[in-house]
């Protein structure tokens, strides 16, 4: 399912929802299924608590993805197009709307994407 994040302080941010999860997680909601729920809302009174768990998150991202440094140009690299995403990639433009959203103390919601 594609979702898209609403706040009035920032431009939409469009995620699939099974990305989203584990974000939304870090930012401290709870939820009783593997699922995410079709709509939601990170208030305005819950954006500092979810930017906190979201950079904490990233933190740890960054420590378990950052491999050896070397200085091998070999052509064995994997293109970049090959890599898979970090979750610190896909939570970048959330993270970035919630402390736009705390800025103005406005809530962010999320709902499915209208389909094109």
């Amino acid at each position: 399912m594609l979702i898209v994040f609403h706040s009035k302080s920032a431009a939409e941010v469009l995620m699939f929802g099974n990305h989203a999860l584990p974000i939304l997680r870090a930012a401290g909601k709870k939820f009783e299924s593997d699922e995410l729920p079709e709509r939601g809302v990170i208030t305005r009174e819950q954006l500092p608590a979810a930017i906190e768990g979201i950079e904490r998150a990233m933190a740890i991202s960054k420590e378990t993805e950052e491999g050896p440094e070397t200085d091998d140009d070999n052509d064995d690299k994997v293109h970049p197009i090959s890599e898979p995403v970090s979750f610190r990639r896909r939570a970048y433009p959330l993270l970035a709307m919630l402390r736009l959203a705390n800025e103005k103390q406005e809530d962010v919601q999320w709902e499915p994407a209208t389909v094109w």
